[in-house]
């Protein structure tokens, strides 16, 4: 019996690491690319620099003066930061109110922002564009709003399986002690929210940071250009001609700051998705 429990864990191990090291395999092919030059990553991609292919910075250095990186980080920050913090708190409002005054009216509005998730992005975006540059949306502040529309279902849907599981003697003490319901939801059930307002801030700020086809339909190639829609149009020469060893070097200062981001907040995720999904 141990001997065959041992053998599934050895299983389980062996699939896990394979797994891993498929998701790693692209960013690590990455990272040492962006040292080597353009024709050494096309004669050999997998092997790693030595001192005949070894390019030093001047990859970094050459994509970072190309791509116009600092302009186009300052974009990309400004929309993460805003976005990611608007979704978490008008979502977590929006749910606390749907969870707690129970009508057909807030049941039909939270099934809505749960088939929200399921439709996709494709379907929608024509019409999506069109209204956006109707509305005037398509500059840095504009887009905050669309992402905080697509945002929203996935998030409502997270806190109010959490806000469920929260007691509603709770709030009704704070409202004997005199405190509003924009008092209670700050100073009661929003720090209670923690685990699932991180995981929800986590999951949206890699979304929105990694995201290329919305900013390049909303904001386009102009100044407002996001990390990725600067570095795809910088770095792209005539006839499809690619810069890949600059390219290699701008893709690994994107992704640094999110991994970094992700590695401090990892253990908010699992933590915020068990209590959402289980208590509620």
């Amino acid at each position: 019996m141990k001997s065959r429990r041992a053998f599934k864990e050895s299983l389980l191990y062996i699939l896990l690491f394979i797994i891993s090291v498929v998701f790693l395999a692209p960013i690590v092919i990455i990272l040492i690319n962006s040292f080597k030059s353009n024709f050494h990553i096309s004669q050999s991609p997998f092997s790693l620099p030595n001192v005949e292919t070894f390019a030093g910075i001047q990859n970094f250095i050459k994509g970072f003066t190309q791509a116009d990186f600092s302009r186009a980080f300052a974009n990309s920050a400004f929309i993460t930061v805003f976005s990611v913090a608007g979704i978490v708190l008008l979502t977590s409002m929006t749910a606390w109110y749907l969870v707690r005054i129970k009508n057909r009216f807030t049941k039909l509005i939270y099934y809505l922002f749960v088939f929200s998730m399921i439709v996709p992005f494709q379907m929608v975006m024509y019409t999506m564009t069109y209204y956006a540059f109707e509305l005037n949306l398509n500059n840095r502040l504009g887009i905050i709003f669309i992402y905080l529309g697509f945002g929203a279902g996935l998030s409502v849907f997270m806190f109010s399986g959490f806000i469920k599981s929260i007691p509603t003697e709770i709030e009704e003490a704070a409202v004997i002690d005199g405190c509003s319901p924009l008092k209670t939801f700050f100073l009661i059930i929003f720090p209670i929210l923690k685990p699932t307002a991180i995981t929800v801030a986590i999951l949206n700020a890699m979304w929105v940071w990694n995201d290329y086809l919305l900013p390049y339909l909303v904001l386009g190639s102009g100044s407002n250009r996001t990390l990725p829609v600067a570095i795809q149009m910088a770095l792209t020469g005539g006839y499809g001609n690619k810069d890949m060893g600059a390219l290699m070097a701008m893709l690994v200062l994107t992704i640094l700051p999110i991994i970094v981001f992700y590695l401090f907040c990892q253990k908010y995720i699992i933590r915020g998705v068990l209590a959402g999904a289980v208590k509620g």
